[in-house]
Order: C-alpha cells, then structure tokens, then sequence
C-alpha cells in the first residue's frame, strides 16, 4: 500500500498503531517497571505513556516486551506515597495499579500476535521525575473514570472533552520556527491523520512553513513543510465531515506528506487557502514560462477552486475555446475561428446581451442578468450522458431528457449557447482529453427518437473532424493554440478573478444568481429546515460560481513568435510593446547568442572561481566592465573606485572623490568612461584616458543609490525618495560643464530609493524602495505603470527578466518576489534561509549573492535551491555577469572581488 512508503520518521518500537481505534496517546514520562522476586526489587527502565484508554510502557531494552494495560481491565490506581526513613535512603512515590488483564507485545522485540494475560496482578511503575507523580494518577483516575462509563458515546464523549481541554491549555511552540523572521499567519489545534490513529496536536502557518506540533511529541517534537515544496493540497471529508485537508509535496505520488483533521471548517479553509495563495503564485509562473500547459495549468485553478469531479454541482469548468464548428477545415491561424475569452458566453450574442440587459435594468434586488449559470449538474450530465446514463436518471427522476434537447450535436450546442435565450453553459474537462466515450453512444442506450425520426447516438462532430477522436485532437491542439494561450488570462478574469464580483463583473457583464456564490446566503442560518433544505437544493442544482483565486487582473501568457497569425494591432501601451510579437525579428547572430545564454544558464551551476583580490578596505558595492573586458572597476564603502587590469591580474588605479562610500558605477557604451555615484549626494564622471574625474553631477539632496544608463540618459536613484532623469549627450574627449546635464523628469517616491533598472528596450525602468514598494515607469512619458508593496523591509536589489515580463526583487525580508509587469500581480514569492542581496537571472533561474556569502542558484519554477557554491567570507554585496553568461565577478562584504568561470 501507498502510506508503507511513507518515509520512517521514528525507529523507536513504540507506535501508535498499539492504541486501539479512536484512542489518544496524550503524553510520555521516563520511569522504571518496579517488580519484586525473591525480596529483590527489579527495575526496568522505560518510556511510560498516558493514553486515552490504556497505560503503556515501552523498555529501553528491546528484549523486553512492551506491556499495555487497558483502563478499563483496572480496578484501583493509586499515588503510593513512601516515607522517608532518617536512617535509610529515601523512598520515591509510586504508581501502583491493580488490573485483572496485561498485554504483552512485541515479546523479544519480533513481530507477533499479542499476549494477554489474565488474572489479578499488580503493577508498579516509579516515575525518574518524582514531582509528577501524582499529578499523572489523577489524569489517570479522570480517564479511568471515562473507560468505566456504560455506555461507548459517554466514553468517547468524556475523552473528548479531556482532550480538548488539554490542547485548549497548551498552545504551538514558536521557538521550533526554523528562521526567528518567520511571521505566523495562525494556529489552531487540529488532529494529524494517519492510517487507522490519530494524533492530536496544534497547526502553525507562517509566511514560509506548514508547522504539525504533537501534543505527546511523537513522532518528533514538530513537523515541517516548507510552503515553497507545496506541490498539491486538497480538502477531503472526514468522517463525512468537510474537515480534513491533505498536503503533498510531490506532482505524481499518492501518499501525501501530511493529513490534517480540523476541529473547524473555518480554520482548515483558511489555512487551505492561504497555501493555495503559494500555489497558484507557483502554478502561474510555471504557466507563463510554458512549464504547464493551459490544459494542466485550468486543472490547477479548478482544484484550488474548490472544484471536484466528485462534485457536479462544483464540476471542473473549461471554456468554449473555438467559434467554428460549420468549416471543412479548421484553421487555426485564424483568429475569427476563436471564441472571444474575454466575454462571458451570455455576452457573446450582442442582441441577446441587449435583451438581458433590458429585463436587468427593470429587475427588483437582488438583480442578476442570467438566470442560468455556465456550469451546473444538469449541463454536466448533459454532456456526460452517454456515459453517465444512471446518474442522468438519478437527477431527473428516472427519465432522460427529451431527445431534442439531448446533446446530439456540438456545433448546435455552440449554436444554442449564443442564441438561447437561457444558454449559457461552458464546458467541461472531457472535452479536451484523450477519451471520447462520452461523444459516441457505446452502450446502445435508448436515449429517444428526435422529431426527425433519427435516434439519439452519438454525438455530431464538426465538419472539420473525421470523428470523434479527430475532434478530441484537434480540440487539445486549439486549447493549446497561440491565439488561447494569449488570451486565456481574460477567461480566468471572468471565472475565477478579478472579474467574477462586484463593478468589473458588473462592467464584464458577468453577473449570476446570488445563489451561486459563495457567501450569497447562509444556509445554517436558516432555521426551519423545511426552508434550508429547499435553498440547499437549489443551490446544489442551480450550479455555483468557482472560489475566488485572484483579486487582480491575471497575468498573460509568454507566447513564442509565430509571423502566420491573422489578427488586429496591437495596444501601443509600453507593456504591450513587450510582446514578443510585436519585436522586430533577432538576426542570425542574436539567435546565436540566444542559444548561448541557454547553454550557459542550463550549467550555471558548474561555475567555478578562477582568482581572488583584496583589493578594498570596506565592503564593494558594485562592478562595471569595459566591452573588451581587458579592465574592471569596481566601487567601494571605502569612497574609491578601483580599477583592475585583468591581464595583469592587478589594479592598476586607484581613484577618490571625497570622503563619502560610492554606492554603484557604470560604463558608458563609448567604453573610455565610468560613472560613479556616492553617497555625498553627487555623481561623479571618470576619464580612463585621461584618468581624472571629468565631471560632476550635484542632483540629489540625500545619497545617491544606484544609476541606470540608455541611450545618453542617465537615470539616478536616491534616498531623497526621487529617481532623476537626465539628458547627458556624452563625448569623453571634450570637457563637459554642469550645464549641460539637462533635467528631464522627477519621478517620485513615497520612500528612499535603494535601486532601480531598465528594460533592454529602455522602455521601462523598475524602482524598489525602502519601504518594500517595486513601482514600474514608462520611461517615455515618466508616468507610473504600477506600484507593487511586495517586501516588508528594504528591497536591495530589483532587475527585469530578458523578455521583459517580469520583475524580479530581493529585500531585507529575505524574500524573493516575481511581479508580473503588465498586471502587477506578484506571481511567485519565495522565502528564503538568508537575505539575497544581488543577483543575475535569466526568467528561470537565478543567480544570488547571499548574506552568508554563498552563491545560491535558485529554480524560481520550483522554488528551491539548486546549487549553494561558497564564495566570501561575508556577504556577497555585488555581482556583474557577462554577455553570454560565462564570466561572473562578485564582490563581498570581505572586500575582495572573484572571478569566476563557466566550466563545460
């Protein structure tokens, strides 16, 4: 069976399987089996354990049997108190217990059926820590009591409540959080499910751990999962109750890494949903990047959705992806073949929409404009009939549907759906998997003869499908198309985002039932339950709209390049300009470069150092490279600037412009200038030729942070709270003045900026902020884009991803954050062990210098750490990368710069 995988947390003899069903191993006591033979007293020293029905005591020397004594097989317990005698050693307090049955398990330490014992015996167990002695034979008294009661639900009753009493007294150990940073989100107490027993205990969530605290300790004082390795979670029923909820940290494995039993519905959804947060933050990059399909990537969303194929009334719900269904052949470059995502089916119809608005407009409250929802158990059946006969039967009373109104034909389904006047239903699953059963009527049912004399069979294909299974082919490959994979976002918008509630569903016209969602009314409060089982009813069989996953507008879908697809222009916005369609076509060499960055990203890891300067008395602070690569300069807390000749494997200059730390530096693309910035407010302008400072810019009313060049703009930073734009028309062979450094924009902050970075195109610059805001420019009209608070603390370092989609930034809290550009939505956050405090990357993986002075390779997809190669003795403060993602210099905390290289 699937749990016997379950990797052993315990070697111990002891188990919980030696309770009986539905008992509690409460707490454990070291002590000794006192016996006596011959006036010789014997002792056995041991773990003695308080469970709900039983003693139990398990003997440090295995060749001991484990001896059980049921609770209710004893007839008198007793706190023995031994007097002290002045003149002999004193005597410690003792346990005796007086029962007519002993089990004996484990005899020899091998597996085997137990022994009982019968008979009138006496036992006596002598606790290592006499002071609590009498306090355990009152909690075994009380459960003593609880054992002798007539009847088994008093029983269970009465433990019961011992049991919540106990936890209700005791409460999650925070010193067990593995990073005193951790922030927890709540606990609860909860029962950890395992097969056959039960394990009370309390639940602790933080912003980066599942905690399970035992309340016996067993099978280890706490267990942890990291959110980041969260791979599924679902809720299960237990004991026919919504109460359960089940972690798994692997895709395909069946045997999850923990089982939870709440004593609440509320709290197993709340902490259900806060995991599920992480999840389809990590479920969106991975379908952005094209790791998912929009296949796997909709099964996803519809179980964090709460939606179950054991449910029909919360079926999976998939869209109506293509409008075609009367061509010979089916094309997909075309984008008049797809149904428009961004509309509701019941919007889809612009004069029905017209109607519905009408009657909507004249509509009493509550108002809603459809008055049938797009998923619902009779729409479910309604396609699944042919292979669900009997549950078809079940929900109408025994008949089928009248076989005009059956699902005989796809493309008059479609039809139907965008003229009927109460039609709006979506699709299921089925329709984009491998199994067509439920298109062909395999069974011979006899589902009626329609009024053209035909019977129902199987279902009527396209045109441009040879059959059934031809359909299911072609209809993966349009899920899959370009033209879905841009605009399938717009659909999770209206289904399972932003636009599913309030004004924008209103604005969408998306708007349902009351009934159908969640919250739209409280069924327990219904108090006559004639009335709560008429509304419960309802609700089951009118449909329910999805769980809300996203408050704001979803993310789209990275698309490759395909020049054949027939569609109307684009947005001119900045972000849309970002579109891969929408790039003028890379040359040979750019193509190759391309693959060379893959290949040196795929072996990242193989990194390997080649040299080691000091060359600094403080820490660096960053690094800039001539195009040759022939000289590094590098900028320190120290105030110089350094310049280092990688030939002579020397620096060469050393260069300082007053007495404060520089802060960044940069080469300018005519490869004869570095500029530096400081944090005695200036910008400094260095001649290598002439090897003096040339210029000076005097911009900033506090330090300037960090700078950004393109195309003869410079863009500074500062903890003024402003970034600053100028124009600086650069020629290093003549002497510039102050005058000629033009002003082009302020952009303001609400907080100190501590970085910022461009684009490639230059398009767009990104700022983060000592308050833990990212804010997103339009770099040609310097207006704000987004504004993301992401971090809890200063963000260090904040760089966009090669295709410009994203965002990525590390801060003081240790986290790493992945914010969409066009929606702004953080889309992947990633706790990690130590503050990350630069970093190159590549859209997938990246790069980090770490507070510890490791390089980390981070695998954003998974959320894990690939690879730790130790680098400083102090904290990696500044990284540059070359070109082709070969070379890496780093300098640290230590005040040395590394080299180092990729090795094949």
């Amino acid at each position: 069976m699937a749990f016997l995988k379950r990797k052993e947390r315990t070697k111990e003899r002891f188990s919980l399987l030696l309770l009986d069903l539905e008992e509690y191993y409460f707490e454990q006591h070291t002590a000794y089996h006192v016996t006596t033979c011959s006036k010789k007293e014997r002792k056995v020293r041991g773990s003695f354990k308080v469970c709900s029905r039983s003693v139990i005591f398990d003997p440090e020397d295995v060749s001991e049997p484990i001896l059980k004594i049921p609770l209710r097989d004893c007839k008198k317990i007793e706190f023995v108190e031994r007097e002290s005698n002045p003149f002999n050693d004193p005597r410690p307090s003792v346990i005796s217990i007086s029962c007519v049955q002993a089990i004996y398990i484990k005899e020899s330490n091998v597996i085997a059926p137990y022994r009982n014992e019968r008979g009138a015996k006496k036992v006596t167990f002598q606790l290592e820590d006499w002071s609590k002695t009498e306090d355990v034979v009152q909690t075994f008294l009380q459960l003593h009591r609880a054992s002798c009661l007539k009847k088994l639900g008093d029983q269970t009753a009465m433990i019961a409540a011992i049991l919540q009493s106990r936890l209700a007294r005791s409460s999650f150990d925070k010193n067990c959080f593995q990073s005193v940073a951790e922030k927890p989100h709540m606990e609860c107490a909860v029962d950890m499910v395992l097969p056959l027993v039960s394990n009370p205990g309390h639940v602790c969530i933080t912003d980066g751990s599942l905690y399970f605290q035992p309340l016996n300790g067993y099978p280890e004082q706490v267990i942890q999962i990291k959110l980041h390795r969260v791979r599924r979670i679902y809720k299960r029923r237990h004991g026919l109750r919504p109460l359960g909820l089940e972690v798994f940290c692997t895709e395909n494995d069946f045997c999850s890494d923990i089982y939870l039993k709440f004593y609440k519905t509320a709290d197993r959804d709340e902490i259900y949903y806060y995991i599920a947060t992480f999840l389809a933050e990590s479920y969106m990059l991975q379908w952005q990047r094209g790791h998912l399909s929009n296949y796997q990537y909709l099964l996803h969303l519809n179980n964090l959705a709460d939606r179950s194929c054991n449910d029909l009334s919360q079926y999976p719900v998939f869209p109506w992806v293509l409008a075609d269904y009367s061509s010979p052949q089916l094309d997909l470059t075309n984008e008049a073949t797809f149904r428009d995502l961004s509309k509701p089916v019941g919007a889809l119809n612009k004069e029905r929409l017209d109607r519905l608005l009408s009657r909507y407009r004249g509509m009493p409250e509550p108002r809603f404009m459809f008055g049938s929802h797009y998923s619902s158990p009779g729409y479910v059946l309604f396609y699944l009939v042919r292979v669900a006969p009997e549950h078809m039967l079940c929900l109408q009373n025994g008949r089928y549907d009248h076989p005009d109104r059956m699902f005989n034909s796809i493309g008059d389904t479609w039809k139907n759906c965008l003229d009927g006047a109460t039609d709006f239903k979506e699709l299921i699953p089925e329709f984009y998997g491998n199994d067509c059963g439920f298109l062909e009527n395999k069974r011979n049912l006899g589902l009626g003869r329609r009024q053209n004399g035909s019977l129902v069979g199987d279902v009527v294909v396209p045109p441009w499908a040879s059959d059934t299974s031809d359909f299911l082919q072609k209809h993966k490959t349009a899920l899959e198309s370009q033209y879905v994979s841009e605009h399938l976002h717009e659909w999770i918008d209206l289904v399972f985002g932003f636009k599913q509630r309030g004004s924008e569903a209103l604005a969408a016209h998306n708007v349902f039932h009351p009934l159908t969602y969640e919250g739209g009314v409280d069924c327990d409060s219904i108090e006559d339950p004639d009335q709560r089982i008429a509304m419960l009813t309802q609700i089951l069989e009118f449909g329910q709209t999805p769980k809300q996953l996203f408050t704001t507008p979803h993310p789209q879908r990275i698309t490759p390049r395909f020049h054949n697809m027939t569609r109307s222009p684009s947005s001119n916005s900045p972000v849309s300009d970002l579109s891969p369609a929408s790039q003028s076509e890379d040359s040979s060499f750019e193509d190759l470069t391309e693959e060379s960055r893959k290949l040196s990203w795929a072996n990242i890891g193989n990194l390997k150092p080649i040299s080691r300067h000091k060359i600094h008395k403080e820490a660096v602070s960053d690094i800039a490279v001539t195009r040759d690569g022939a000289a590094i300069f590098s900028t320190s807390q120290d105030s110089t600037l350094k310049m280092f000749s990688k030939d002579l494997k020397d620096f060469q200059r050393s260069m300082s412009f007053s007495n404060m730390a520089l802060s960044s530096c940069l080469m300018l693309a005519d490869g004869k200038t570095v500029v530096c910035s400081s944090w005695d407010n200036n910008v400094y302008f260095y001649s290598i030729p002439y090897g003096r400072r040339q210029d000076t810019l005097m911009g900033h009313d506090d330090a300037v942070s960090d700078m950004c060049w393109f195309d003869e703009r410079l863009y500074t930073a500062s903890w003024d709270s402003t970034v600053k734009v100028w124009q600086c028309p650069y020629d290093s062979s003549s002497n510039h003045k102050r005058s000629q450094f033009e002003l082009l924009a302020e952009l303001e902050h609400d907080a100190g900026v501590n970085t910022i970075g461009l684009n490639p195109a230059g398009t767009l610059l990104v700022s983060g902020c000592k308050d833990g805001a990212v804010s997103l420019w339009d770099t040609s009209s310097y207006t704000p884009l987004q504004q993301v608070h992401c971090h809890t603390g200063t963000i260090h370092h904040t760089a966009f991803s090669p295709d410009s989609r994203h965002v990525l930034s590390v801060g003081a809290d240790s986290c790493m954050k992945v914010t969409d550009v066009q929606t702004g939505m953080v889309i992947s956050s990633v706790k990690a062990e130590e503050e990350q405090r630069c970093f190159c990357w590549d859209g997938n993986s990246v790069l980090c210098g770490g507070g510890s002075g490791d390089l980390l390779l981070w695998d954003l997809l998974s959320n894990t750490v690939t690879k730790r190669i130790p680098a400083h003795s102090g904290a990696v403060t500044a990284m540059w990368m070359s070109e082709l993602c070969s070379t890496v210099i780093t300098g640290g905390e230590d005040r040395q710069i590394v080299f180092w290289k990729l090795q094949s």
